[in-house]
């Protein structure tokens, strides 16, 4: 029997990256999916079955946060798991981030996070417990380089799932949030290329390779368990050990 036999998730950003494996994971553990992504990502050419609803959407949209729970309630009966994982990346220096980078990094990264997670509470109420696990990153308890809107955004994801915790424990409702370090993923890929950003990371993290969106999974996996029931506010990082070295 699958760690989350009966369990209903939904995951955003699903179509690539850490999305693509939680979902993956999630399903092979027994689990009930809902996944978005934006339109053209290929989302329903990757996922079908069953245990699987599509919906593309951008979780930026007015309606999509509502959206994505209905159709958690109409194809499944119900919401057990959230997983807000859709995110995007900006590397620019400071001085050139521009109103709208910022706006929109905000936009993607904790408002889509916040009004989603909203949407969903009622639904985990209705269940007597749930789970809500948030993508942050290390730059949620760090800075960088060319990522003063990024860090600015995963700090704020760090600080809305302590909140939530706070609120939602009550009910039964754990908030969590993870802080993957450097991820061989689509959205990474530019700054892998750059040899010396690689062997930074890879120099950093005490492990010394960059993760696996798998690794990442794994984590998730564990935080939608029932033996996780206890854990919430918690980051919980994915980094080799990167974010404890000098």
């Amino acid at each position: 029997m699958g760690k989350l036999e009966g369990k209903v998730a939904i995951i955003t950003g699903a179509a690539s990256g850490i999305g693509e494996a939680i979902a993956k994971l999630y399903l092979a553990e027994g689990a009930r999916v809902v996944l978005t992504d934006l339109p053209g990502h290929g989302l329903e050419a990757m996922f079908s079955g069953p245990n699987v609803h599509c919906l593309e959407l951008d979780v930026t949209a007015d309606d999509s946060a509502e959206a994505v729970v209905a159709a958690a309630n109409a194809k499944f009966g119900g919401l057990d798991i959230l997983v807000n994982n859709a995110g995007i990346a900006l590397g620019k220096q400071f001085e050139d981030t521009t109103d709208e980078d910022f706006d929109r990094i905000m936009a993607v990264n904790v408002r889509s996070v916040f009004r989603t997670s909203r949407a969903a509470v009622p639904s985990l109420k209705a269940r007597g417990a749930g789970r809500i696990i948030n993508l942050g990153s290390i730059m949620s308890g760090t800075g960088g380089p060319l990522l003063a809107a990024y860090g600015c955004s995963k700090h704020a994801v760090a600080g809305l799932s302590k909140g939530m915790a706070c609120d939602l424990g009550q009910y039964g409702i754990t908030v969590n949030y993870l802080q993957p370090g450097s991820i061989w993923t689509g959205m990474s890929k530019p700054f892998m290329e750059d040899a010396g950003f690689r062997q930074y990371w890879e120099t950093k993290a005490p492990m010394g390779r960059i993760g696996d969106p798998h690794d990442v999974a794994v984590a998730a996996l564990f935080l939608a368990t029932d033996e996780a029931s206890f854990i919430s506010g918690a980051g919980l990082a994915v980094d080799g050990g990167a974010a404890i070295r000098f």
